[in-house]
């Protein structure tokens, strides 16, 4: 990406690759969700099955308004 770059070369000198760094640290992270959010492999769980409600079925956010709260 700035291969030719010195003032590029220099940051890195300093602080480190951060780019790579996160790129790194957003890429482990998405392996771990995938795992995390993967059905189940177990009787009942797969495709086909019922499943439960998620967390949060049937209820809705409300915007708060800016100014002062009433309690």
């Amino acid at each position: 990406m700035f291969q030719d770059s010195p003032i590029y070369d220099r940051l890195v000198a300093e602080c480190g690759d951060v780019p790579t760094q996160v790129r790194r640290e957003a890429e482990r992270v998405n392996r771990e969700l995938e795992v995390v959010l993967r059905p189940l492999h177990a009787p009942g769980h797969g495709p086909g099955a019922e499943r439960p409600p998620s967390p949060g079925n049937g209820w809705q956010r409300t915007a708060l308004l800016p100014g002062p709260r009433h309690h």
